[in-house]
Protein backbone atom coordinates (compact mmCIF):
# COMPACT_ATOMS: atom_id res chain seq x y z
CA UNK A 1 0.00 0.00 0.00
CA UNK A 2 3.17 2.34 0.79
CA UNK A 3 4.43 1.82 -2.66
CA UNK A 4 0.86 2.85 -4.78
CA UNK A 5 0.52 5.80 -2.21
CA UNK A 6 4.13 6.95 -3.09
CA UNK A 7 3.76 6.13 -7.03
CA UNK A 8 0.43 8.71 -6.74
CA UNK A 9 2.41 11.69 -4.74
CA UNK A 10 5.00 11.26 -7.11
CA UNK A 11 2.75 10.99 -10.39
CA UNK A 12 0.40 14.31 -8.81
CA UNK A 13 3.89 15.87 -7.77
CA UNK A 14 4.63 15.90 -12.25
CA UNK A 15 1.51 17.14 -12.76
CA UNK A 16 1.80 19.78 -10.69
CA UNK A 17 5.70 20.58 -13.00
CA UNK A 18 3.89 20.08 -16.20
CA UNK A 19 0.43 22.41 -15.44
CA UNK A 20 3.48 25.33 -13.88
CA UNK A 21 5.45 24.50 -16.71
CA UNK A 22 2.79 25.22 -19.18
CA UNK A 23 1.34 27.68 -17.39
CA UNK A 24 -1.86 26.04 -16.86
CA UNK A 25 -4.60 27.68 -14.13
CA UNK A 26 -4.81 25.62 -10.98
CA UNK A 27 -1.75 23.92 -11.14
CA UNK A 28 -1.66 22.54 -7.74
CA UNK A 29 -5.26 21.53 -7.49
CA UNK A 30 -6.04 20.09 -11.44
CA UNK A 31 -2.53 19.41 -12.00
CA UNK A 32 -2.43 16.68 -9.55
CA UNK A 33 -5.81 15.43 -10.42
CA UNK A 34 -5.34 15.01 -14.15
CA UNK A 35 -2.10 13.24 -13.71
CA UNK A 36 -3.69 10.60 -11.63
CA UNK A 37 -6.81 10.68 -13.84
CA UNK A 38 -4.86 9.68 -16.19
CA UNK A 39 -2.32 7.49 -14.59
CA UNK A 40 -5.10 5.31 -13.46
CA UNK A 41 -7.09 4.93 -16.06
CA UNK A 42 -3.95 3.59 -17.98
CA UNK A 43 -3.93 0.97 -15.34
CA UNK A 44 -1.80 2.20 -12.60
CA UNK A 45 -2.62 0.98 -9.36
CA UNK A 46 -2.28 4.10 -7.10
CA UNK A 47 -3.76 4.92 -3.71
CA UNK A 48 -4.66 8.65 -1.63
CA UNK A 49 -2.93 8.89 1.78
CA UNK A 50 -5.78 7.88 3.75
CA UNK A 51 -6.14 10.04 6.77
CA UNK A 52 -3.73 12.81 5.10
CA UNK A 53 -6.49 13.82 2.31
CA UNK A 54 -9.02 14.80 5.08
CA UNK A 55 -6.49 16.15 7.08
CA UNK A 56 -5.40 19.05 4.52
CA UNK A 57 -9.44 19.71 4.01
CA UNK A 58 -8.87 21.09 7.62
CA UNK A 59 -7.20 23.46 6.17
CA UNK A 60 -9.97 24.25 4.02
CA UNK A 61 -12.15 24.75 6.90
CA UNK A 62 -9.82 27.06 8.95
CA UNK A 63 -9.75 28.98 6.05
CA UNK A 64 -13.13 29.76 5.15
CA UNK A 65 -13.79 30.18 9.07
CA UNK A 66 -10.98 32.60 9.19
CA UNK A 67 -12.68 34.75 6.51
CA UNK A 68 -15.94 35.25 8.39
CA UNK A 69 -15.22 38.32 10.16
CA UNK A 70 -17.92 40.71 12.13
CA UNK A 71 -18.26 42.27 9.07
CA UNK A 72 -19.50 39.18 6.94
CA UNK A 73 -22.00 38.30 9.81
CA UNK A 74 -23.87 41.63 9.22
CA UNK A 75 -24.27 40.91 5.83
CA UNK A 76 -25.72 37.46 6.39
CA UNK A 77 -29.10 38.27 6.21
CA UNK A 78 -28.78 39.85 3.13
CA UNK A 79 -27.67 36.63 1.53
CA UNK A 80 -30.68 34.87 2.65
CA UNK A 81 -32.74 35.82 -0.71
CA UNK A 82 -30.08 33.93 -2.51
CA UNK A 83 -29.66 31.47 -0.09
CA UNK A 84 -33.57 30.94 -0.70
CA UNK A 85 -33.00 29.79 -3.96
CA UNK A 86 -31.01 26.76 -2.66
CA UNK A 87 -34.11 24.34 -1.94
CA UNK A 88 -35.97 24.51 -5.38
CA UNK A 89 -32.45 24.25 -6.91
CA UNK A 90 -32.22 20.96 -4.93
CA UNK A 91 -35.89 20.03 -6.01
CA UNK A 92 -34.97 20.78 -9.69
CA UNK A 93 -31.76 18.72 -9.72
CA UNK A 94 -33.70 15.90 -8.88
CA UNK A 95 -36.59 15.87 -10.96
CA UNK A 96 -34.32 16.27 -13.75
CA UNK A 97 -31.60 13.88 -12.24
CA UNK A 98 -33.35 10.86 -10.68
CA UNK A 99 -35.54 10.03 -14.05
CA UNK A 100 -32.07 10.53 -16.23
CA UNK A 101 -29.91 7.72 -14.15
CA UNK A 102 -33.65 5.38 -13.40
CA UNK A 103 -35.13 5.10 -16.84
CA UNK A 104 -32.37 6.40 -19.45
CA UNK A 105 -29.05 4.74 -17.65
CA UNK A 106 -31.38 1.62 -16.13
CA UNK A 107 -29.58 2.33 -12.58
CA UNK A 108 -31.15 0.82 -9.88
CA UNK A 109 -34.08 3.44 -7.31
CA UNK A 110 -31.58 4.00 -4.33
CA UNK A 111 -28.02 4.74 -6.96
CA UNK A 112 -30.02 6.64 -9.02
CA UNK A 113 -31.56 9.09 -6.24
CA UNK A 114 -28.14 9.36 -4.79
CA UNK A 115 -26.27 9.42 -7.38
CA UNK A 116 -28.40 12.60 -8.67
CA UNK A 117 -28.23 14.27 -5.30
CA UNK A 118 -24.79 17.07 -5.57
CA UNK A 119 -24.14 16.28 -1.87
CA UNK A 120 -20.88 15.41 -0.05
CA UNK A 121 -19.24 12.66 -1.89
CA UNK A 122 -18.69 10.22 1.40
CA UNK A 123 -22.17 11.23 2.51
CA UNK A 124 -23.80 10.15 -0.47
CA UNK A 125 -21.64 6.98 -0.63
CA UNK A 126 -23.09 6.08 3.12
CA UNK A 127 -26.85 7.03 2.18
CA UNK A 128 -26.49 5.02 -1.11
CA UNK A 129 -25.25 1.77 0.26
CA UNK A 130 -27.54 1.87 3.11
CA UNK A 131 -30.46 2.00 0.96
CA UNK A 132 -28.86 -1.14 -1.09
CA UNK A 133 -27.70 1.54 -3.59
CA UNK A 134 -24.50 0.76 -6.10
CA UNK A 135 -21.30 2.04 -3.95
CA UNK A 136 -19.20 2.06 -6.89
CA UNK A 137 -21.41 3.61 -9.20
CA UNK A 138 -22.04 6.36 -6.50
CA UNK A 139 -18.29 6.39 -6.49
CA UNK A 140 -17.57 7.23 -9.99
CA UNK A 141 -21.07 9.63 -10.69
CA UNK A 142 -19.85 11.90 -7.96
CA UNK A 143 -15.69 12.01 -8.93
CA UNK A 144 -16.71 12.49 -12.36
CA UNK A 145 -19.58 15.62 -11.32
CA UNK A 146 -16.48 16.74 -9.38
CA UNK A 147 -13.46 16.53 -12.03
CA UNK A 148 -15.83 18.32 -14.87
CA UNK A 149 -17.16 21.23 -12.57
CA UNK A 150 -13.23 21.60 -11.48
CA UNK A 151 -11.82 21.46 -14.48
CA UNK A 152 -14.27 23.79 -16.06
CA UNK A 153 -14.93 26.25 -14.20
CA UNK A 154 -11.38 27.73 -14.35
CA UNK A 155 -11.81 28.30 -17.83
CA UNK A 156 -15.39 29.97 -17.98
CA UNK A 157 -14.07 32.23 -14.63
CA UNK A 158 -10.89 33.05 -16.74
CA UNK A 159 -12.05 33.56 -20.05
CA UNK A 160 -14.93 34.09 -19.84
CA UNK A 161 -15.61 36.23 -17.05
CA UNK A 162 -12.18 37.39 -17.36
CA UNK A 163 -11.01 36.71 -13.92
CA UNK A 164 -7.65 36.20 -13.16
CA UNK A 165 -7.28 33.03 -10.85
CA UNK A 166 -4.11 34.05 -9.37
CA UNK A 167 -5.51 35.78 -6.27
CA UNK A 168 -3.08 35.68 -2.59
CA UNK A 169 -4.21 32.56 -1.18
CA UNK A 170 -2.77 33.82 1.85
CA UNK A 171 0.32 34.99 3.61
CA UNK A 172 3.47 32.72 3.62
CA UNK A 173 3.98 31.46 7.27
CA UNK A 174 7.08 33.46 7.89
CA UNK A 175 4.65 36.42 8.05
CA UNK A 176 2.16 34.74 10.46
CA UNK A 177 2.71 34.80 13.91
CA UNK A 178 4.07 31.80 15.05
CA UNK A 179 1.16 31.80 17.71
CA UNK A 180 -1.47 31.99 15.42
CA UNK A 181 0.07 29.46 13.28
CA UNK A 182 -0.21 27.00 16.85
CA UNK A 183 -3.87 28.04 16.89
CA UNK A 184 -4.82 27.43 13.27
CA UNK A 185 -2.89 23.76 13.90
CA UNK A 186 -5.20 23.31 17.01
CA UNK A 187 -8.45 24.44 15.58
CA UNK A 188 -8.26 22.34 12.35
CA UNK A 189 -7.21 19.21 14.59
CA UNK A 190 -9.81 19.53 17.54
CA UNK A 191 -12.74 20.81 15.09
CA UNK A 192 -12.06 17.64 13.03
CA UNK A 193 -11.86 15.47 15.38
CA UNK A 194 -14.89 16.73 17.73
CA UNK A 195 -16.92 17.06 14.64
CA UNK A 196 -16.38 13.23 13.60
CA UNK A 197 -17.36 12.28 17.11
CA UNK A 198 -20.26 13.58 17.05
CA UNK A 199 -20.73 12.21 13.82
CA UNK A 200 -21.45 15.51 12.13
CA UNK A 201 -21.09 15.69 7.84
CA UNK A 202 -18.14 17.11 6.25
CA UNK A 203 -16.52 17.12 9.75
CA UNK A 204 -12.90 17.51 8.26
CA UNK A 205 -14.18 20.94 6.60
CA UNK A 206 -17.13 21.66 9.13
CA UNK A 207 -15.61 21.00 12.26
CA UNK A 208 -12.71 23.57 11.64
CA UNK A 209 -14.79 25.93 9.83
CA UNK A 210 -17.28 26.46 13.16
CA UNK A 211 -14.19 26.71 15.52
CA UNK A 212 -12.24 28.93 13.20
CA UNK A 213 -15.33 31.18 12.61
CA UNK A 214 -15.74 31.39 16.78
CA UNK A 215 -11.67 32.49 16.44
CA UNK A 216 -11.84 35.18 14.08
CA UNK A 217 -14.86 36.31 15.76
CA UNK A 218 -13.29 36.97 18.88
CA UNK A 219 -10.49 38.11 17.31
CA UNK A 220 -8.18 34.88 18.40
CA UNK A 221 -7.06 34.80 14.50
CA UNK A 222 -6.56 37.24 11.94
CA UNK A 223 -5.53 35.34 9.01
CA UNK A 224 -5.74 32.45 6.86
CA UNK A 225 -3.60 29.50 6.76
CA UNK A 226 -0.32 29.86 5.04
CA UNK A 227 0.32 29.84 1.68
CA UNK A 228 2.29 26.52 1.46
CA UNK A 229 -0.59 24.95 3.91
CA UNK A 230 -3.40 25.97 1.08
CA UNK A 231 -1.42 24.72 -2.21
CA UNK A 232 -1.39 21.68 0.33
CA UNK A 233 -4.41 21.04 0.80
CA UNK A 234 -5.13 22.20 -3.15
CA UNK A 235 -2.14 18.99 -3.93
CA UNK A 236 -4.66 16.04 -2.03
CA UNK A 237 -7.61 17.16 -2.73
CA UNK A 238 -6.73 17.45 -6.57
CA UNK A 239 -4.96 14.08 -6.06
CA UNK A 240 -7.97 12.75 -4.32
CA UNK A 241 -10.17 12.95 -7.15
CA UNK A 242 -7.82 11.66 -9.84
CA UNK A 243 -7.39 8.01 -7.59
CA UNK A 244 -10.49 7.16 -7.40
CA UNK A 245 -10.08 5.95 -11.44
CA UNK A 246 -7.73 3.61 -10.19
CA UNK A 247 -9.30 -0.23 -11.48
CA UNK A 248 -12.27 1.34 -13.21
CA UNK A 249 -13.24 -1.03 -16.16
CA UNK A 250 -14.18 -0.29 -19.87
CA UNK A 251 -17.51 -1.19 -18.82
CA UNK A 252 -17.81 1.50 -16.35
CA UNK A 253 -16.15 3.74 -18.41
CA UNK A 254 -18.93 3.06 -21.30
CA UNK A 255 -21.91 2.59 -18.86
CA UNK A 256 -21.53 4.86 -15.68
CA UNK A 257 -18.86 7.42 -16.56
CA UNK A 258 -20.55 8.71 -19.44
CA UNK A 259 -23.62 8.29 -17.76
CA UNK A 260 -22.03 11.15 -15.61
CA UNK A 261 -21.14 13.43 -18.19
CA UNK A 262 -24.91 13.75 -19.11
CA UNK A 263 -25.72 13.98 -15.90
CA UNK A 264 -23.28 16.89 -15.28
CA UNK A 265 -24.36 18.43 -18.34
CA UNK A 266 -27.64 18.79 -17.79
CA UNK A 267 -26.71 20.29 -13.52
CA UNK A 268 -24.30 22.47 -14.79
CA UNK A 269 -26.91 23.79 -17.44
CA UNK A 270 -29.74 24.30 -14.75
CA UNK A 271 -26.69 25.63 -12.51
CA UNK A 272 -26.35 28.22 -14.82
CA UNK A 273 -29.73 29.23 -15.43
CA UNK A 274 -30.04 29.92 -11.56
CA UNK A 275 -27.26 31.27 -11.25
CA UNK A 276 -27.82 34.03 -14.05
CA UNK A 277 -30.90 34.40 -12.56
CA UNK A 278 -29.84 35.32 -9.21
CA UNK A 279 -27.44 37.51 -10.93
CA UNK A 280 -30.45 39.56 -12.87
CA UNK A 281 -32.28 39.85 -9.76
CA UNK A 282 -29.26 41.95 -8.13
CA UNK A 283 -28.40 39.57 -5.30
CA UNK A 284 -25.10 38.51 -6.10
CA UNK A 285 -21.56 39.30 -8.39
CA UNK A 286 -21.78 37.12 -11.47
CA UNK A 287 -18.53 35.34 -9.94
CA UNK A 288 -20.32 34.69 -6.71
CA UNK A 289 -23.74 33.16 -8.23
CA UNK A 290 -21.55 31.20 -10.44
CA UNK A 291 -19.33 29.42 -7.83
CA UNK A 292 -22.62 29.22 -5.35
CA UNK A 293 -24.68 27.37 -7.74
CA UNK A 294 -22.05 25.32 -9.57
CA UNK A 295 -22.59 21.39 -8.53
CA UNK A 296 -18.81 20.75 -7.06
CA UNK A 297 -17.38 19.61 -4.18
CA UNK A 298 -16.92 21.67 -1.33
CA UNK A 299 -13.59 21.83 -0.38
CA UNK A 300 -13.03 22.65 -4.51
CA UNK A 301 -15.73 25.66 -4.54
CA UNK A 302 -13.64 26.90 -1.85
CA UNK A 303 -10.19 26.76 -3.30
CA UNK A 304 -12.14 28.11 -6.76
CA UNK A 305 -13.30 31.10 -4.25
CA UNK A 306 -9.62 31.91 -2.97
CA UNK A 307 -7.91 32.06 -6.03
CA UNK A 308 -10.42 34.05 -7.93
CA UNK A 309 -10.83 36.37 -5.21
CA UNK A 310 -14.49 35.66 -4.83
CA UNK A 311 -16.59 36.54 -1.43
CA UNK A 312 -15.69 33.07 0.07
CA UNK A 313 -18.68 33.85 2.85
CA UNK A 314 -21.21 33.64 0.37
CA UNK A 315 -19.84 30.94 -1.71
CA UNK A 316 -19.51 28.54 1.07
CA UNK A 317 -22.65 29.68 2.77
CA UNK A 318 -24.49 28.44 -0.29
CA UNK A 319 -22.54 25.48 -0.39
CA UNK A 320 -23.19 24.35 2.93
CA UNK A 321 -27.18 25.46 2.90
CA UNK A 322 -26.88 22.58 -0.06
CA UNK A 323 -25.61 20.07 1.69
CA UNK A 324 -27.58 20.09 4.52
CA UNK A 325 -30.95 20.19 2.28
CA UNK A 326 -29.69 17.25 0.58
CA UNK A 327 -28.42 15.21 3.69
CA UNK A 328 -31.96 16.04 5.44
CA UNK A 329 -34.26 15.07 2.73
CA UNK A 330 -31.67 11.76 1.92
CA UNK A 331 -33.41 9.52 4.80
CA UNK A 332 -37.04 10.91 4.06
CA UNK A 333 -36.54 9.84 0.34
CA UNK A 334 -34.42 6.67 1.41
CA UNK A 335 -37.74 5.08 2.98
CA UNK A 336 -39.53 5.92 -0.09
CA UNK A 337 -36.92 4.01 -1.60
CA UNK A 338 -36.90 1.09 0.71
Amino acid sequence: MIARILIALLIAAVGVAVFVFLDLPLPWLLGPMFACLIAALAGAKLKGPPLLGDAMRTILGVAVGASITPDVVTRLPDMAASIAFIPPFILLIGLVGYPYFRKVCKFDPATSYYGAMPGGLQDMLIFGEEAGGNVRQLSLIHATRVLIVVSLLPVVLTYILGLSLDQPIGAPASEIPPLELLYMVLIALIGWQVAKKIGLFGASILGPLILATIASLTGLIHSRPPMEAILAAQFFIGLSVGVKYVGITWSELRRVVLAAIGYTALIMALSLAVAELVVVLGLAPQAEALLAFSPGGQAEMTVLAIVAGADIAYVVTHHLTRIVVVIIGAPIVKKWLT
